[in-house]
């Protein structure tokens, strides 16, 4: 019965993916506003104290003037004076401070033959911590751990191939999403925990809880109203392209953002109710059942402020805006910007709560019978 519900699902997957695949014709005004500019690695050759170009008697604003190596790019090899598209306001705390042999990342329009700083060049920073990453999940997780990894890089894959393409495509984001989620889900579950019938079970409650995470935000979101510009990306996002879902788009993130700790959720539970099962084969469905939702109590409630912590940290600066405008906490939560968050943690947060009982009475259910490793 397991096996012929994730087969239907699986199939019913990849033909969501047939359909909603994205036909790479990706349409908007992005080269219009500069966005597709190339982007190249230097170094910087010389940063010097000059006053800026727009300085005047009144206002003598001091720049740092830069010149850069290049080391990709048409000009590769080449010292570029990056001008005024270089100059970046020393007095400014905010400003990088650059110095000579600082790598960094330039910007290039070809149709205007202009260079200018985009940021600092952290790639191998991150490949770094990427790569200690990696050793720490392989020295604990051993075979587990790397294809835990293979699952990390297939989700990846999933969300940049599939999930972004299709919806810069013009297709539904919350259809999108959750066929890729349910992609995401078959690939790491299986990839992580091994092909088995307690993987099987955490499946089916993780894709029940992201159909009930769905509907409800579909419900919420309608209720509330969201226009969808909660951010300047959002904004950016209806400037450059007139085929996104801005509020479909806020939907879409509620349920990929769901996903993860459903994986973690359902996997421990399924995992709980073998353990127990083992531990003591006389116990009965009901006792089983019983003794897991215990232990599912426990990790709900620390799951569920783990998420409530998780949005608060991305949002404390918007927090510390909202208490020194010394507005009332109704007046702060009424706000779209703050009630979009509200309505995605309480909506993933019942998504969680919800896939603990279904997916121990499944885990019970089936372990009734004799254990399949």
């Amino acid at each position: 019965m397991l096996s012929i519900a994730v087969v239907v699902l699986g199939f019913a997957t990849i033909a969501g993916m047939f359909l909603l695949r994205p036909t790479g014709d990706v349409r908007g005004r992005a080269a219009e506003t500069g966005i597709q500019s190339e982007r190249y690695k230097a170094t910087v050759t010389e940063a010097t104290r000059e006053l800026c170009s727009y300085a005047t008697s009144d206002n003598p604003r001091v720049c740092l003037r830069v010149k850069v190596s290049l080391k990709q790019g048409p000009d590769k090899g080449t010292v570029i004076d990056l001008g005024e598209s270089g100059e970046l306001p020393a007095e400014d705390p905010f400003a990088p401070k650059l110095e000579r042999g600082d790598d960094i990342i330039v910007g290039y329009e070809p149709a205007n033959d202009v260079y200018f700083y985009t940021d600092r060049d952290r790639r191998g920073t991150l490949l770094v911590l990427g790569a200690l990453f990696a050793v720490v999940v392989i020295a604990l997780g051993r075979w587990r751990g790397v294809t835990a990894l293979i699952a990390l890089g297939a989700s990846v894959a999933v969300l940049l191939q599939f999930i972004v393409p299709a919806v810069l495509d013009g297709r539904s984001p919350l259809l999108v999403a959750i066929v890729g989620s349910s992609a995401v889900a078959f690939i790491a579950l299986y990839l992580s925990t091994g092909f088995n019938t307690m993987t099987t079970v955490a499946l089916l409650g993780t894709l029940a809880a992201l159909a009930l995470t769905a509907l409800l935000g579909w419900a919420f979101f309608a209720a509330s109203r969201f226009t969808g510009a909660v951010s300047e990306e959002a904004s950016y996002l209806r400037i450059v392209t007139d085929v996104v879902d801005v509020r479909g788009l806020l939907l879409g993130g509620v349920v990929i953002g769901a996903l993860g700790a459903l994986d973690d959720m359902t996997v421990t539970q399924a995992s709980a109710v073998w353990e127990l099962r083992r531990a003591n084969p006389a116990l009965s469905r009901r006792d089983l059942f019983q003794s897991a939702l215990r232990i599912g109590r426990d990790h709900v409630g620390s799951t569920v402020n783990t998420l409530l912590l998780a949005y608060a940290g991305a949002s404390l600066p918007l927090m510390l805006l909202f208490v020194l405008s010394n507005q009332s906490l109704g007046t702060a939560a009424n706000s779209e910007i703050v009630a979009v968050e509200i309505v995605r943690t309480l909506v993933g947060s019942i998504g969680l709560v919800a896939a603990v009982p279904a997916t121990t009475w499944l885990a019970s259910w089936v372990v009734a019978e004799p254990i399949e490793t």
